[in-house]
């Protein structure tokens, strides 16, 4: 396992939600570490959609007039 290098930061977060999730016993740094990440993820995903999407209507309509390429040696 890699060590990864941390940088602090100062971010603001809702009393509310500090206070619910110590409640709950979460760790907090934990969690919105974890948040940050599925961010950028879901940010990722989102922009090679629209990178690719070209690419995804040209296949798409590949398959609707020809069917899928192997279709023939399904089994379901």
């Amino acid at each position: 396992m890699s060590i990864e290098a941390r940088k602090p930061h100062d971010l603001t977060v809702s009393d509310d939600l500090i206070a619910e999730a110590e409640a709950l016993g979460l760790d907090i740094k934990g969690a919105a570490e974890k948040g940050i990440a599925l961010a950028i993820k879901a940010e990722k995903e989102r922009r090679w959609k629209i990178e690719n999407a070209e690419a995804i209507k040209a296949d798409n309509d590949y398959v609707a007039k020809h069917g899928l390429p192997l279709a023939k040696y399904r089994q379901f």
